[in-house]
């Protein structure tokens, strides 16, 4: 893939956040890994607006390699997990409602469905806080995702790695499903019944055998 067409399908990406209601104010986020660095969408331009020319590519240090505009303010912690995370191609952020209304409790998603496993792990771990667009926040952001392909940031939104865009935008969109359940459990005053963890290793064993997930 060219690198222009890695850019067409990360505004593609983007724009299908942004329709689907996950993105409000221009939030939220999307990237994939080059062989130098990092593709990621710009700061500040709406998503309808965004062509794959408007893209920024960055190093593993940092740097501006191509690109006239301003990167995403969370440019930070797209690269640190790319760093910790060599399987990683992409990564979706959201600031999709549901999720973010449960990441403001600071609790994350537990294995109430065994969809839960498509996010990597028998549960979905909420980060602890932190500012967004700092190295505080990019540490705590890898820090719980270890082990996992999703998480939750403490009262700002979510953010889904995977082998692929589409795989990162599949996890991205069933962790905004999962937590809008979860929140309609709460509601009732009642707690879910939650699987063990013998039966979330055999549903990941079956994901494993089900085509490519995330």
């Amino acid at each position: 893939m060219s690198m222009m067409e890695l850019a067409a399908e990360i505004v593609a990406v983007a724009q299908a956040i942004d329709k689907a209601g996950f993105c409000p104010s221009k939030s939220g986020n999307v990237s994939a890994r080059t062989e130098a660095g990092f593709l990621i969408t710009p700061s500040g331009l709406p998503y309808a607006q965004t062509t794959p020319e408007d893209l920024i590519e960055l190093s593993l240090d940092g740097a501006v390699l191509s690109g006239a505009r301003k990167p995403s303010s969370e440019w930070p912690f797209h690269l640190a997990i790319y760093k910790a995370r060599p399987e990683a191609q992409a990564i979706v952020h959201t600031h999709s409602p549901r999720a973010t209304a449960l990441s403001a409790t600071r609790r994350g998603i537990p294995a109430f469905h065994y969809m839960i496993a498509l996010c990597g792990g028998a549960d979905v771990r909420c980060a602890e806080y932190a500012t967004f667009g700092t190295p505080e926040l990019a540490e705590n952001a890898v820090r719980a995702l270890e082990g996992r392909k999703a998480v939750l940031l403490a009262n700002h939104g979510v953010i889904a790695l995977g082998a692929s865009l589409a795989g990162a935008h599949q996890i991205v969109a069933e962790v905004e499903n999962l937590a809008g359940q979860y929140l309609d459990i709460l509601a009732t005053g009642l707690e879910p019944v939650i699987l063990d963890e013998a039966e979330m290793a055999r549903v990941s064993a079956k994901f494993a055998g089900y085509g490519k997930v995330g």
